[in-house]
């Protein structure tokens, strides 16, 4: 019998988290990098219980579309490295593709996105 499995993906997300988020203050800075990459030039942050209730961030950045959305929290998927060469002139802040899913795996979280210059549904927003 073997003693060497491939551990299951649920599990590797929570390995994963506890490299990147260990504390509140972490899902803020990861959140915040992100922000910055999106080129926002507002961020606001909204926190109860100092992060362990409710994290909540809003920019002003690119924002995603439907599709990306939709990949935001699969494990290595980014939109910052195209192909292997793009490991060696990195411009961001993150680049892994990992802190989305890692926050994902220790928390309910949800996301709100449009790209720029998409309207608003007043109706819902």
């Amino acid at each position: 019998m073997s003693h060497i499995k491939i551990l299951p993906t649920t599990v590797i997300n929570k390995i994963a988290a506890g490299e990147i988020i260990d504390r509140p203050a972490a899902v803020v800075k990861e959140l915040i990098e992100n922000s910055i990459d999106a080129r926002a030039s507002r961020i606001s942050t909204y926190l109860e219980d100092g992060g362990r209730k409710l994290i909540r961030i809003s920019d002003d950045g690119m924002g995603m579309d439907a599709e990306d959305l939709a990949l935001a929290f699969q494990s290595h998927a980014t939109s910052k490295l195209h192909n292997a060469d793009d490991l060696f002139a990195i411009h961001t802040l993150g680049f892994r593709g990992e802190a989305l899913p890692s926050i994902g795996a220790v928390s309910h979280a949800s996301i709100i996105s449009r790209t720029r210059g998409q309207y608003r549904n007043r109706d819902r927003d």
